[in-house]
């Protein structure tokens, strides 16, 4: 039987006996949502293709510790986010600029005023202008709104405190909100 028609489960189990046609399989089947996650994040496409390497070498070696094959992808999106992380804290932790404390305002919940029309903006531009926020807007917004992270996980990845993660996104959106009009204009 090909390996193409085999469901995750199955291809969990050949990897664990280190079959290398299986890891082949898997790495074909989860390579580009991998690399698309960590080049968001590290904004370098040769570095995320490393991080993506090294992910995916992590995850084979680890396979035993994963608790239900089912959510392979998930745990694996989980491993490329910290890894993507990780290298970009290491390579601007000279860098950092401490967020303003600044009090929390919004027109609404979600820090975008609601007479906005999202609807007329194209899914690339969107993403094109997310690439020129402050970085940790551009992470907090990517694990928030394409990876879809809630606050609290988004808290741990990042190290802040909810407080920080919910003003982070706010501002992040609103910096967007404010990039797209005058994309727009």
């Amino acid at each position: 039987m090909s390996l193409t028609n085999q469901n995750i489960e199955q291809l969990i189990a050949l990897c664990k006996s280190n079959d290398q046609f299986a890891q082949l399989e898997i790495y074909n089947r989860y390579y580009k949502a991998m690399f698309n996650v960590a080049y968001r994040i590290v904004k370098d496409r040769f570095e995320a293709e490393d991080i993506m390497q090294d992910s995916f070498l992590k995850a084979f070696t680890k396979l035993d510790t994963i608790k239900d094959s089912i959510t392979f992808g998930a745990w694996l999106k989980r491993i490329v986010i910290n890894n993507s992380i990780y290298h970009f804290n290491k390579n601007n932790k000279y860098q950092e600029v401490p967020l303003d404390d600044v009090l929390y305002k919004t027109e609404d919940h979600d820090g975008v005023s609601s007479d906005y029309k999202f609807t007329n903006l194209k899914a690339q531009q969107v993403l094109e202008t997310m690439k020129l926020l402050k970085d940790n807007y551009r992470i907090a917004l990517t694990l928030n709104l394409i990876e879809g992270y809630d606050y609290e996980e988004i808290c741990e990845i990042m190290n802040l405190s909810y407080a920080n993660c919910r003003t982070t996104i706010s501002r992040a959106k609103e910096s967007l909100r404010k990039k797209l009009q005058l994309v727009a204009h």
